[in-house]
């Protein structure tokens, strides 16, 4: 078979796995993103590990070094790209606000042009990412030519910051008692502005990523105690049980 399939490669297979599970939930509607926000989360804690893992096998060919790299951009455009803009896109049609929009204006044309807007958003925010990693991989490579070493700072925001950034939006519209779906929307664009901009951020250490680790355990242990005290998660596992 093409690929290669040891230990070096595992944590970004599971990660894509974990993505398209989350988009597949997403797409399900009936409060399913905030589900979603786990398979998020999991594909954040791949990537802070899944580079580490590959370099403790020595030897690595360099096919097998090219190989690496190539999927874990192919899996982190699915995981911090395209799962929370479909995340976003369900918050939207699930939002109660734009539900009581849509029953005022529906026949009105700039309410087909606010929700073009909103989606169009959404297209951006996946497109930056890409841009996002096709640019780290191309200076990446022509900075081990000329360098060498490990990089001190990414140019422009990493798209694995998704991992937190988009849970702690969903966490905060499933505490809030009013409709903040606009506002995952902003936060998606200035997320997406942010990764194609020049700024200088400073790459994690150790210690670092284990706080990033923390922040998003804390975040799932309160999303599992909300989702046991109310309906939502109920009603999900009822779609399996009805069928």
């Amino acid at each position: 078979m093409l690929g290669f399939y040891d230990y070096t490669t595992v944590l970004t297979y599971l990660s894509l796995l974990s993505a398209c599970t989350g988009i597949v939930l997403s797409l399900a509607g009936q409060g399913h993103p905030y589900i979603a926000c786990f398979c998020l989360l999991f594909c954040g804690f791949c990537d802070a590990f899944d580079g580490k893992v590959a370099r403790t096998k020595k030897g690595r060919t360099r096919m097998e070094c090219d190989y690496g790299i190539q999927i874990d951009s192919l899996s982190d455009l699915v995981a911090f790209g395209v799962l929370p803009a479909c995340m976003g896109g369900a918050l939207i049609l699930d939002s109660t606000f734009l539900q009581a929009l849509t029953e005022q204006y529906r026949d009105r044309w700039f309410f087909y042009l606010g929700a073009l807007i909103l989606f169009a958003i959404l297209l951006l925010y996946v497109l930056a990412a890409m841009i996002r990693l096709a640019w780290f991989n191309v200076t990446e490579e022509e900075r081990q030519r000329t360098e060498g070493g490990v990089r001190k700072y990414y140019t422009g925001l990493p798209v694995t910051s998704a991992a937190l950034i988009f849970p702690v939006v969903m966490l905060a519209q499933y505490l809030s008692v009013a409709d903040i779906s606009l506002f995952y929307i902003a936060v998606a664009l200035l997320t997406g502005l942010a990764f194609v901009s020049k700024v200088q951020v400073p790459k994690p250490g150790l210690r670092g990523i284990l706080a990033m680790i923390a922040v998003g355990l804390v975040i799932v242990a309160v999303m599992v105690v909300l989702m046991l005290t109310t309906s939502s998660t109920l009603s999900f596992f009822s779609i399996f049980i009805s069928h």
